[in-house]
């Protein structure tokens, strides 16, 4: 498994450089960026999402996505008490980022290229419901951390956004038993291809407007990317793996939760005139780096999943 994801993260961090050159020699700007993530985010991430339950109705497959879904919210839990208790409230810094990028990741423009390289459809069928938990706790929880909003507003937009829509569409479709006609099914496939390149261009197009040489100067950039993509995985994986649950299961929700910090917090940032530069530059540090954490990351949960099986014989 981890030498998949290896291989996936070589090839993702080569679409990334493709994004990075293209913003450099003025191919993409950053207006046509903001669009590109629009597209991704609003149209691609759905359609595979939605896809995803077009599948044969498995009782086995239901199963994996209740516990998936319980695993998703115990998951949350563990990454917000981590992310409280490791980076402390202080006045002169960013600690609202700070803990936002610890604890939310890039579970669709990451996670779903990673999952879908992993189990294929049916591990993206089961990330479904960690992205259901994410978008729920993101709107209410990380509004209110980045903003101070307690806006209800925000709650309510999760539920018509365009992922829960497909979620909800898909969820219909697959109880039902509802298949798409071969035509409109092929068409919507040749969106869901579009994710992986289409995602990594947009984030190395993102990277290329932070200024790296500063980043690399930034010493609580370093501490956020080692909570995030180091401590709070590992301590999840330790959690995770003494739960007697599938592999699939395990390994998706760890993925997930370990993908780099969500570009979200630097679109709130900007919303609520936080520091944006901060926040962008902790997505670029963290999507660089992940292509080394998130290998490790899967090879020591497989080891210790290994271990502890041995162990309890």
């Amino acid at each position: 498994m981890s030498e998949t994801i290896l291989k996936q993260t070589i090839i993702m961090m080569i679409l990334m450089l493709a994004g990075f050159i293209c913003s450099k020699t003025g191919l993409i700007s950053n207006e046509s960026n903001k669009d590109l993530s629009k597209l991704v985010l609003q149209v691609v991430n759905p359609v595979v999402i939605f896809m995803s339950y077009q599948t044969e109705q498995k009782p086995e497959l239901i199963h994996e996505l209740l516990l998936t879904f319980a695993l998703s919210c115990l998951a949350f839990v563990v990454l917000i008490a981590g992310a409280y208790l490791l980076i402390r409230k202080n006045p002169d810094k960013n600690t609202e980022i700070e803990r936002f990028s610890s604890i939310y990741s890039n579970c669709g423009f990451m996670g779903i290229p990673l999952v879908n390289a992993l189990f294929g459809m049916e591990g993206v069928f089961c990330l479904t419901a960690f992205i259901t938990v994410f978008n729920l706790i993101v709107w209410t929880h990380g509004v209110i951390l980045i903003t101070g909003e307690k806006d209800i507003k925000s709650v309510i937009k999760v539920f018509y956004s365009p992922t829960i829509i497909a979620i909800i569409l898909g969820l219909l479709s697959f109880f039902l038993g509802i298949r798409l006609p071969e035509i409109p099914s092929k068409a919507l496939g040749y969106i869901s291809e579009l994710n992986t390149p289409l995602a990594m261009i947009v984030s190395g197009a993102t990277i290329a407007g932070t200024d790296l040489k500063a980043l690399l100067k930034k010493i609580g950039v370093y501490k956020v990317c080692s909570i995030k993509l180091i401590l709070l995985p590992i301590l999840l994986s330790v959690i995770l793996c003494l739960i007697p649950v599938d592999e699939k299961v395990r390994l998706t929700v760890i993925v997930a939760a370990s993908a780099p910090p969500a570009a979200m917090c630097t679109l709130l940032c900007i919303r609520s005139g936080k520091d944006s530069l901060y926040a962008s530059e902790i997505f670029a540090a963290g999507t660089i780096l992940s292509v080394i954490t998130l290998p490790f990351v899967v090879k020591f949960t497989e080891y210790l999943t290994k271990t502890i099986y041995q162990i309890c014989g």
